[in-house]
């Protein structure tokens, strides 16, 4: 290593001795009454050169003319001598007042410093503190520089004075803070606006599974933090992520693109980095690719060229827009026709020599324009601040004001005025408030042919014409997914570390997906919604009930109402014929409180109807278990009483005789309705039904209906069922009785019917849970009340009207006394 060093000490003045001057010194410096300093990296030195120079310690040892020349940077350079001598031309603009520039090649942190220090003393010497007014530079404002990295570097020297430092290129976000870079201002927009215009590119293609290569250094890391803040919120992935330098492994980084599925490549790098990118792509046979280039080597002129480019896939990029400059070319066909060694006695620093002889002036018209317009705009917009510090009119500039940096750039930070149908306009970050970005499209001619925009200026507008790209998967969009799209109804699950990696699960019934609030969520049906599987949407669920108008509800209400008439008239029927045998032999004055009690069970019917309220669900079923208790506990009475005249009366007589004379028949009736009451008081303060809404039977309808918990009317179902074992074991004791005086049969035939009746409806409610539930309850309350009216008391008026002779005592008497001759023998 001490031997490179020392070979290289010595081969290091010699080379620079045949360097002394191929391109004349005047390019770089022109005398004017104010001095605008340049920075331009017209030749690349890669990193590993740099660090040889720093230990070298001899900033001129290695003349970087002797590096490859940049020749859009060089350009760029030409961009800026074309503008300083447009308004020294100008009438309009600093009339009477010439501008003049020092123009350093900013290739080098370590060769440029001389140059920087420079442009910033007075009379060589830098006093750390500078008194107003006194020994000021001609220097007013800096255009540069081009790399964001180079720019933080030299930056701080000149915001010490606030020497307005107007940069072409440096798209660092970190130039935007006041408080680090108070005089900084750019021509380019920050980072973040090309970070936007990329992710719009990716979402208008639906690309949402891409890799990001960036260049190791301050733009390319300011990228990709950029980039990965904004697709957070977005369905992009970043599947992979790496930073370039001179010495990256390019085919170990494809072997992981191709290993990971990815199609799309950002790629965030500078020219020069993007080159080995390309050349690594095209040897290791990279095929069917998008690659998405930056602004710093999208609009390449050399690389849209290069052979097997075509297979690598399709390039696309997003650039500064082109802005020809009128009379430009004219101006560098004058420049190039100068002698290359006139003045070559002016030179005074390394980096201000370029080995240029053989580039013609049609090679740097050529060259890539992208950030031709910035340094144009740049040089421009200092112009005006100095116009208007001088107080410039028609008459001339006043030309007794000191000019001071700080005011140049207080009238920067104000600039408003339109060059070559532009405005240019600064926000409160020194950040242009104007331009756009050009979205290209590396042709098959090898040309970046533009096919589409997004402007930032009066309103954000990005489109992108997909007619005028070719794909290389021919007329086909190429995809860019780690999954496929769900089909419709299915939500994702994820499956790995990546949201744009998972599986599909198909939602069941009752739920949807909305894929545009959360599409990895299978979200419910609110309670009035129903939906099928696979559903996005819900529908509103049909509301069932029986209304009050119903075919069936109308015909059931009529025959409660025949029935209350029916008891009304046999209550009547009963009263005019109370003294007969049959009245009393049914019940006499107890059959009066029976079809009472029928009547008022028949309210129960009516509140089976139309939109259940918590009134209805309590009436529903409360008059019915409270009177039908009565009735149940007359017919217990009533039943114990036939077998006791017949059966328990002649061996018992003092249980007959205590029976009437106690009335233990009414103190029976009373102790159950008590008791039902009681019951159904308690169950109903303890949970009184309520209407509820039945939505687990029918996906699509909502039944509504009273919610009755068996807990809570337990009580009262087992004094009922109690009411009717009593019932029903005292009549069918009484079923031999005589045939034509045969009650008990009667009871027990009712209470028959009864048990059927409502062993039937128990079936269907477990089985049907539809809305004709209630017409179905409503028919077995009507069913129970009949079967006592029809098969009790009609048979009874049947006598009285139509067999009136059986209606005697004689008879009553004999049919008596032939059953206890029957019984004796």
């Amino acid at each position: 290593m001490k031997h490179c060093l020392a070979f290289l000490c010595l081969l290091g003045p010699f080379l620079h001795a045949l360097a002394q001057c191929t391109v004349p010194a005047s390019e770089f410096q022109l005398e004017g009454n104010f001095l605008i300093g340049g920075l331009f990296g017209i030749h690349h030195v890669d990193a590993f050169t740099d660090i040889i120079i720093k230990l070298i310690l001899f900033p001129c040892l290695f003349s970087v003319h002797s590096k490859p020349l940049i020749k859009s940077s060089y350009q760029r350079f030409h961009v800026m001598r074309f503008a300083v001598e447009e308004i020294n031309n100008s009438t309009s603009l600093l009339p009477n007042v010439s501008l003049g520039y020092e123009i350093f090649d900013h290739c080098s942190d370590t060769q440029s410093f001389p140059g920087i220090l420079n442009l910033i003393s007075v009379n060589g010497l830098i006093q750390p503190q500078r008194e107003p007014n006194k020994n000021l530079s001609k220097v007013i404002a800096v255009v540069g520089t081009y790399i964001s990295t180079e720019t933080r570097t030299v930056a701080p020297l000149f915001m010490r004075n606030l020497i307005p430092m107007v940069s072409y290129g440096a798209s660092s976000s970190i130039f935007s803070r006041k408080q680090n870079f108070p005089s900084f201002l750019r021509t380019v927009h920050p980072i973040k606006d090309i970070i936007d215009v990329i992710v719009s590119i990716l979402q208008h293609f639906n690309w949402r599974w891409v890799s990001f290569l960036y260049s190791d250094d301050e733009y390319g890391n300011d990228g990709q933090n950029l980039f990965i803040k904004k697709i957070k919120d977005t369905d992009i992935c970043l599947a992979y992520t790496k930073s370039l330098s001179h010495d990256t492994d390019y085919s170990q980084i494809f072997k992981q693109i191709e290993a990971q599925g990815i199609p799309v490549i950002i790629v965030f790098v500078s020219e020069w980095t993007a080159g080995a990118l390309i050349e690594s792509a095209i040897q290791l046979n990279i095929t069917d690719k998008v690659l998405i280039a930056s602004d710093g080597w999208s609009s390449n002129k050399e690389l849209p060229g290069k052979r097997g480019i075509k297979n690598i896939g399709t390039v696309l990029g997003v650039s500064q827009p082109i802005v020809k400059l009128p009379g430009f070319s004219d101006f560098v066909y004058a420049s190039k026709s100068q002698n290359d060694c006139e003045h070559s006695e002016q030179q005074m620093f390394c980096n201000q020599v370029c080995n240029c002889s053989n580039v013609t002036a049609e090679d740097i018209i050529l060259a890539d324009p992208s950030f031709s317009f910035p340094v144009y705009s740049a040089v421009y917009a200092i112009a005006h601040a100095l116009h208007n510090v001088l107080g410039c009119g028609s008459n001339g500039c006043n030309g007794n004001i000191t000019v001071h940096p700080h005011m140049v750039l207080a009238e920067l930070k104000k600039s408003n005025f339109t060059l070559l149908n532009q405005s240019i306009e600064f926000d409160e970050n020194g950040d242009p408030k104007y331009g756009s970005y050009s979205i290209l499209f590396w042709n098959e001619t090898g040309d970046a042919e533009e096919v589409g925009f997004y402007h930032f200026n009066p309103s954000f507008h990005f489109f992108i014409n997909n007619s005028k790209i070719q794909w290389h998967t021919k007329d086909k969009v190429p995809t860019s997914l780690c999954s496929q799209e769900c089909p419709v109804g299915h939500r994702k699950k994820y499956n790995g570390i990546h949201k744009c990696c998972f599986d599909c699960e198909k939602c069941p019934k009752g739920t949807y997906v909305n894929s545009t609030a959360n599409p990895y969520k299978c979200f419910k049906c609110k309670e009035t919604e129903w939906s099928e599987e696979a559903s996005t949407s819900c529908n509103l669920r049909v509301v069932e009930y029986i209304p009050f108008t119903d075919s069936g509800a109308l015909v059931i209400m009529v025959l409660a109402w025949v029935l209350v008439g029916l008891t009304a008239a046999m209550s009547v029927l009963f009263a005019i014929n109370y003294n007969t045998p049959v009245v009393r032999s049914a019940g006499g004055p107890m059959c009066f409180l029976i079809l009472g009690c029928l009547s008022m069970c028949s309210i129960s019917v009516f509140f089976n109807f139309n939109k259940p309220t918590t009134s209805f669900c309590v009436l529903r079923f409360l008059p019915f278990l409270l009177f039908y208790t009565v009735c149940l506990a007359c017919f217990v009475v009533r039943s114990f009483q036939i077998v006791c005249i017949f059966k328990i009366a002649a061996k018992f007589q003092k249980l007959s005789s205590w029976w009437m004379k106690f009335h233990v028949q009414w103190l029976v009736i009373t102790v159950a309705f008590g008791t039902q009451a009681l019951l159904l008081l308690t169950a109903y303060n303890y949970d009184p039904p309520k209407p509820y809404n039945e939505t687990a039977e029918y996906q699509d309808k909502i039944i509504l209906t009273c919610d009755h918990t068996f807990k809570a009317v337990s009580g009262s179902l087992v004094l009922v069922l109690f009411l009717c074992s009593l019932c029903f074991i005292f009549s069918y004791m009484g079923k031999d009785l005589p045939k034509n005086y045969n009650e008990a049969k009667a009871i027990t035939f009712c209470l028959l019917l009864l048990i059927f009746t409502w062993i039937i409806f128990s079936t269907v409610h477990v089985l049907y849970r539809g809305k004709y539930n209630q017409t179905l309850n409503a028919l077995a309350v009507l069913s129970s009340l009949y079967s006592f009216l029809l098969f009790y008391f009609l048979p009874k008026c049947y006598i009285i009207i139509f067999q009136s002779y059986k209606n005697t005592q004689k008879y009553f008497e004999g049919l008596i006394h032939d059953y206890t001759k029957t019984i004796s023998q």
